[in-house]
């Protein structure tokens, strides 16, 4: 089973699906009261009385019981909202649908924003969501040109490609900065819709000047 989907496999699927929200739920506990640095797999296994090698099988790190991969779905469901919405400068377009992809692949809220309060604390796992993030760039990058294919232009294609790029980095760069606003704000709790819609206030502000 993909991290973030629903079990459907019969009574096995949810034994397994339940056993994994146990460990998360006890790991981001444990980050939150001792530190990243200040627990280890071990700790955690012996806490949910699993071995390390279901811990692994599961997570395949020590990070990874907070970051996980991402919901099989989002790609898809990023590519879907963007380009299908013409109407929105494409920065925000992005970052919206991004930041949606982000929150409806959330099947438990209470935890996301409880790993997301762990994840912002931790300079190392900021690091490694900065990392993931970045190993989707050229996947973005291939939905603004597949977006820019549909409109004319006299632009090369190198300048595109550059472009492309460039507004990848600034949709991250809202992204970013939208989770880190709401964990300020609202400490562990996961951002809703209208988290983006304040932002694109901010960014219609931004471009305008």
């Amino acid at each position: 089973m993909e991290h973030g989907v629903e079990p459907s496999g019969g009574l096995r699927a949810r034994k397994r699906a339940a056993a994994r929200s146990e460990i998360e739920r006890t790991a981001v506990a444990m980050v939150l009261e001792r530190g990243y640095d200040n627990v280890t797999v071990d700790m955690i296994c012996t806490a949910c009385m699993v071995s390390q090698r279901t811990f692994f099988n599961y997570f395949g790190s020590k990070e990874g019981v907070f970051l996980g991969p991402p919901p099989a779905e989002m790609r898809a469901a990023v590519a879907r909202e963007f380009l299908a919405d013409h109407g929105t400068p494409v920065v925000q377009s992005l970052a919206a649908a991004v930041v949606s992809a982000l929150v409806a692949g959330q099947p438990d809220p209470d935890l996301a924003g409880r790993r997301m309060k762990a994840i912002m604390a931790s300079p190392d796992l900021f690091a490694k969501q900065n990392e993931w993030m970045a190993d989707h760039e050229n996947h973005l990058t291939d939905l603004v040109l597949e977006r820019y294919a549909g409109s004319e232009g006299p632009e090369p294609e190198a300048d595109l490609a550059a472009e492309a790029r460039m507004v990848v980095g600034l949709a991250l760069g809202v992204v970013r900065v939208v989770l880190q606003q709401n964990r300020a704000e609202h400490d562990d709790v996961w951002p809703d819709t209208g988290t983006m819609e304040r932002a694109g206030v901010l960014l219609d502000r931004i471009f305008r000047s």
